[in-house]
């Protein structure tokens, strides 16, 4: 016993970086995650901040959330907090909550061979993952080298198994193991390698980026459900513009996206609107501010909407009626893939159906339309809409003018839309019949 654990020393001993080499400091470090990790320690487990927290302060850039990882068991972590709920069913952690903050902690995973804790499905997919092991088994069943770095608040010191921190220098995304093999574990992977990139304009290695085109497919696979949440972080990173262009790219949009993807081959003006709401999104993100995931659902289906939806009225469904069949059609089609839940469906809808109703001005209806829940949203998507070439341009200025004047000043406005519709209408009946 004392052999091992001396021989499992000098291993650790060999990756170490020490704290003069590095500029990661304990002030930058959460001081919750601080009391958990100082709490684990003294009563005598190993217990490490890992993970985008190490990745992220090498980088000098502010941790979202801080991750531990332990040899403690999830049974052992609870018991020492009051605090703390274990979670998940495919690999078990325990949230440790201080308020708005949510300290993440897993044990070290393992290498055991599959039993009845280590399941794959017939795709090779990992769908329950309970195997313990060490630190250093633990860090090379972690997906990227840049987040198998492990900081130890003992000495200050970085242990990396894999090569993690030359490559955070480096700037370079790479898969740990066989990049195709870890990609048919679970191929969500190649989404977070496409996001990673684009978060934080680092390059993939040729060898990660290699199967990427080959293996899309694979993300077919993956529940409609959890895609939805992947899908939620790669496009509230800040730099989802940057990312989405990677994730064409590698021809994983066209499996996720797939009505969209036939649109981007049509006459629809839809990549410079999508680029347009992506660049938006990234500068409401970067600003602190919050973003709708239904806002970027139905920018994306939008013109696969217009599609449908002259396909049934050329097919003698009335104007409305086909509007909301398409509406159903387009959102049931994407849940094949990408689950999007009712909540988010029902804003996409009214954002979708108050387009048709903006150019409609007369009488009561824009003051109606102005007073409507979602007309924020919706005059966001009808500007980008404008400068995209989808929507006129002057449209969108009377609807930006309309809601910054007073009162007076709006039924000024409502007067000469008026009067110019009644002198169309007159300017019409004038003309004598062919």
């Amino acid at each position: 016993m004392r052999k091992s654990k001396a021989k499992k020393r000098h291993s650790i001993s060999n990756h170490v970086i020490q704290r003069k080499d590095h500029r990661i400091s304990k002030t930058d470090i959460s001081t919750n995650a601080l009391k958990v990790l100082n709490r684990l320690n003294s009563e005598g487990f190993e217990a490490y901040l890992v993970g985008g927290s190490v990745r992220d302060l090498l980088l000098h850039k502010s941790p979202k959330d801080f991750d531990v990882a332990t040899n403690a068991t999830p049974s052992q972590v609870r018991s020492l907090f009051r605090n703390a709920r274990i979670i998940g069913r495919r690999f078990k952690l325990v949230h440790i909550l201080y308020h708005r903050e949510i300290i993440e902690v897993a044990t070290f995973r393992g290498h055991e061979p599959v039993d009845e804790d280590h399941k794959t499905n017939e795709e090779g997919m990992i769908i329950r993952d309970n195997v313990y092991g060490t630190i250093e088994e633990d860090a090379f069943r972690r997906d990227f080298t840049i987040n198998s770095l492990y900081y130890s608040i003992k000495d200050g010191s970085i242990i990396d198994f894999t090569t993690g921190f030359k490559d955070v220098e480096q700037k370079l995304i790479r898969m740990i193991g066989d990049p195709s093999i870890r990609y048919h574990e679970d191929p969500v992977r190649m989404l977070r390698a496409i996001r990673f990139s684009g978060k934080l304009h680092f390059e993939l290695a040729e060898e990660t980026a290699a199967p990427l085109n080959q293996l899309s497919h694979l993300i077919s696979n993956v529940s409609g459900s959890r895609l939805f949440e992947e899908m939620i972080k790669f496009y509230q990173c800040g730099e989802a513009k940057r990312a989405q262009e990677r994730l064409e790219k590698y021809g994983l949009f066209e499996k996720l996206f797939p009505q969209t993807s036939n649109s981007i081959k049509s006459c629809y003006p839809t990549s410079k609107l999508i680029s347009l709401a992506l660049e938006s999104t990234d500068s409401r993100i970067n600003e602190g501010k919050t973003v709708n995931p239904a806002f970027v659902f139905a920018i994306f289906l939008w013109f696969p909407l217009l599609e449908k939806t002259n396909d049934l009225k050329n097919k003698g469904i009335e104007p409305l009626p086909a509007l909301d069949q398409a509406m159903s059609l387009i959102i049931s089609e994407q849940n094949k893939v990408v689950t999007i839940p009712k909540r988010f469906t029902q804003v996409m809808r009214e954002i979708w159906l108050l387009q048709f109703r903006f150019p409609k001005r007369l009488g009561h209806r824009a003051f109606n339309i102005l007073e409507h829940p979602r007309f924020r949203a919706a005059y966001d998507f009808l500007a980008l809409r404008a400068l995209s070439g989808d929507e006129s341009i002057e449209l969108a200025d009377w609807w930006t003018k309309f809601q910054e004047v007073d009162e007076n000043e709006k039924n000024l406005m409502i007067e000469a839309i008026t009067k110019g519709a009644s002198e169309k209408s007159k300017s019409k009946k004038s003309k004598p019949k062919k």
